[in-house]
């Protein structure tokens, strides 16, 4: 078995399938270097991330299938599914020779388990868009914490740039320990320290206590339906909700 390992990145994934291509050879499997269990029987090729050749496959998506396929694929890469980088490889195989059609494709398992995967990362962005909430910190700061499912902070950032482009804000992913930065000007994604606590201003802590007790007054005690309110925002969700967590 030939298996392709690369550094992780979406950079290093694109830069396989240009070795793949180029060596014209059909590696067995492509996985990062920290799920590395090669048997004897396996061929081990590490490849080095180049931004040269991962630019050409890039810019070969978007000509070659679509842009929308591209957008896909980097979903399935945020998935963070133990085989995205092998689902990418196969489906891009099937895009180049069918063009954007591929996305319609929904009688192949692996067009079919793309599409999956990515209505399920998009479902969570557009919950996560409603579900931020945000605290003002010290340094005049505002602070969001969050865990969702799928590696989503690179699909959410433009949004709250855009709509908050007046404040500085920390959006913190407390699962993978990394977070949105935005200084009013452009943001960007970074390591947090283990040790990272959010220190709340008073105000801000009084704010929160008068929005849970006005959430608690309008609430119509007769017509509570906890069923209900999981279905439209899971529980996993409630512990970074203001209305919920204090």
């Amino acid at each position: 078995m030939v298996v392709y390992i690369y550094d992780g990145s979406f950079e290093g994934i694109l830069t396989c399938i240009y070795e793949a291509y180029y060596r014209k050879e059909k590696p067995d499997s492509i996985i990062s270097g920290s799920y590395v269990q090669g048997g004897l029987a396996d061929a081990l090729i590490y490849i080095e991330t180049d931004a040269g050749k991962y630019e050409k496959v890039y810019k070969s998506i978007i000509t070659k299938i679509s842009s929308s396929a591209l957008e896909d694929i980097y979903a399935v890469y945020l998935s963070e599914a133990d085989d995205c980088a092998w689902l990418i490889y196969k489906y891009l195989r099937i895009g180049y020779c069918m063009g954007d059609r591929v996305r319609r494709f929904h009688t192949d398992d692996i067009v079919a388990r793309v599409n999956k995967i990515c209505r399920r990362v998009y479902l969570e962005k557009h919950k996560m868009l409603g579900f931020v909430r945000f605290s003002l910190v010290d340094e005049n700061i505002y602070y969001s914490s969050i865990e969702p499912d799928n590696n989503i902070l690179a699909l959410i950032a433009p949004h709250f740039a855009h709509r908050y482009a007046d404040q500085n804000f920390i959006i913190h992913d407390l699962k993978r320990k990394i977070a949105v930065v935005y200084n009013m000007e452009n943001w960007h994604i970074t390591d947090v320290i283990k040790s990272y606590e959010a220190k709340y201003l008073e105000e801000e802590l009084t704010y929160r206590k008068l929005w849970k007790e006005f959430f608690k007054n309008i609430c119509i005690e007769s017509r509570k339906n906890i069923r209900l309110q999981r279905m439209m925002m899971p529980g996993r969700y409630w512990k970074h909700i203001h209305e919920t967590n204090l």
